[in-house]
């Protein structure tokens, strides 16, 4: 052999010693590629420590189960919410209250205009009447912020009120904001 190495003119030391730095590399790579294993089986024996492969199974079953059941009961919530919000469109959400005497002889303030109107400002303003011997309730309808009968200045007053319902909270907080 060393005739063949002769004939290139090469050294078989050189050879012998090239040969031998890639077996220490060769051996240095398997033994990292060792630990890397011996790493990953004791991560994979944590991993599965204290069940077996079919309980794995159903613990993802089980998971997948809960997912599917969270996934119907958000379907639920957003039913509900559309419910919600479309009756959020007819209810009551703005009043005014406006108090006064409606008799000079009768004191305290009892007699009163109620207005309740939606976000269209559609609504009813209720008008109790306090004499000494008797009480009045008037109702009166309201279509898009206007009465189609007159209006005593106390309901004019109450549904101006609720007209307004909020905007003097949202001015203010406007004005803090600048």
């Amino acid at each position: 052999m060393s005739t063949i190495f002769d004939s290139m003119g090469i050294d078989p030391g050189i050879v012998i010693i090239i040969l031998l730095v890639i077996v220490v590399i060769l051996i240095g790579c398997n033994i990292s590629s060792s630990m890397r294993l011996t790493r990953l089986e004791r991560k994979y024996k944590m991993f599965m420590k204290g069940s077996d492969a079919q309980s794995l199974e159903k613990t993802f079953v089980r998971k997948f189960a809960q997912i599917d059941r969270l996934y119907e009961a958000k379907e639920d919530h957003e039913q509900a919410i559309r419910t919600l919000a479309k009756h959020f469109k007819v209810i009551y959400s703005k009043y005014g209250v406006e108090k006064y005497d409606a008799f000079d002889d009768v004191g305290g303030k009892l007699s009163f205009a109620l207005a309740l109107l939606d976000r269209e400002n559609n609504g009813i303003i209720l008008n109790a009447v306090h004499s000494r011997d008797n009480c009045f309730l008037y109702l009166k309808e309201i279509v898009k912020g206007e009465s189609y009968v007159m209006l005593s200045q106390e309901e004019v007053e109450a549904l101006r009120k609720a007209v307004n319902f909020g905007l003097e909270d949202m001015e203010e907080t406007e004005e803090n904001n600048k």
